[in-house]
């Protein structure tokens, strides 16, 4: 019988030993960086969905049955907000499911793009940071007893964030004012724009919807010669004669890819938040240097 007593007790001891989280909360998150912050914040404690994974984009992204099942068992969404996931009410709607909706630019004054709000405002690591903030606010009510631990979570991140926004700032510093200008077929960067000082001027006449045609990378090389543009990131061109063309016509340099929506695999050049920038941010300090 003591021996009954004893094993109770070290049941007991052991339940009490579990952790609080034995089960993770279910967290949607409706694109790749999104994804990675509330990873971040949450740690083991949450357990991360994406609708739209990496290399993928949200702008025209079309929702799928298993996204449906997503949000149906999801205990939280988190969404970016300002109009950037038109597709997102009615997959909520259709899912049936109750979870609390968290808009993670909350609080963030809106750049314009066009007669819209810019919704790109992760493109600034300080709105990042306002980011991880109202996540952390998020799963702390949505999950009371892991409140401490993503608190620490988001401290630790929240510093990272703070290194790398000082890294961004002491590479444009390093380039002449006259040089921190580069033309773009992105219309994404206004808030790096901002941020950083770092112009992106939009190529005149030039569809980012298709290639630009001779034509059209004639008059780029015009307004490149025009505005003396150090350096250039078509991201549609496909043609590198045309890429080649700009680059001898007008004397800058041809920059390479740049990411603006979304993360990409593992294996890629941005496979989180604090990689992506970092990998824009030498993209564009190459190109603009002397």
């Amino acid at each position: 019988m003591r021996r009954f007593f004893q094993w109770l007790a070290c049941i007991a001891l052991t339940a009490g030993a579990l952790p609080a989280h034995a089960e993770p909360l279910k967290v949607v998150a409706s694109f790749s960086i999104l994804g990675d912050l509330v990873r971040n914040v949450g740690g083991n404690a949450v357990e991360v969905a994406t609708l739209v994974g990496p290399d993928s984009d949200a702008h025209v992204y079309s929702p799928t049955p298993a996204d449906v099942k997503k949000i149906a068992g999801a205990g939280l969404i988190v969404v970016n907000g300002l109009g950037f996931e038109g597709w997102l009410p009615r997959l909520v709607q259709s899912s049936g499911g109750k979870a609390r909706i968290v808009i993670a630019s909350e609080g963030i004054a809106p750049l314009r793009l066009g007669t819209a709000a810019d919704p790109h405002a992760w493109q600034s690591v300080g709105n990042a940071k306002i980011y991880v903030s109202n996540i952390q606010a998020a799963l702390s009510a949505a999950d009371p007893a892991g409140a401490a631990q993503f608190r620490a979570n988001a401290d630790i991140y929240l510093a990272k964030l703070d290194a790398l926004d000082r890294e961004v700032r002491d590479a444009v510093a390093k380039l002449p004012p006259a040089r921190r200008k580069v033309i773009s077929t992105h219309n994404a960067f206004g808030y790096l724009a901002a941020a950083y000082g770092i112009e992106f001027i939009a190529p005149l006449g030039v569809s980012t919807e298709s290639e630009p045609s001779a034509r059209d990378i004639a008059g780029i090389i015009a307004q490149v010669k025009q505005a003396k543009i150090p350096a250039v990131f078509l991201e549609n061109v496909t043609d590198p004669r045309l890429m080649q063309r700009i680059a001898a016509e007008t004397g800058a340099r041809v920059g390479g890819t740049l990411y603006s929506d979304g993360l990409t695999g593992e294996k890629g050049d941005a496979p989180t938040y604090i990689d992506m920038v970092r990998h824009n941010i030498r993209a564009l300090t190459r190109a603009l240097g002397d």
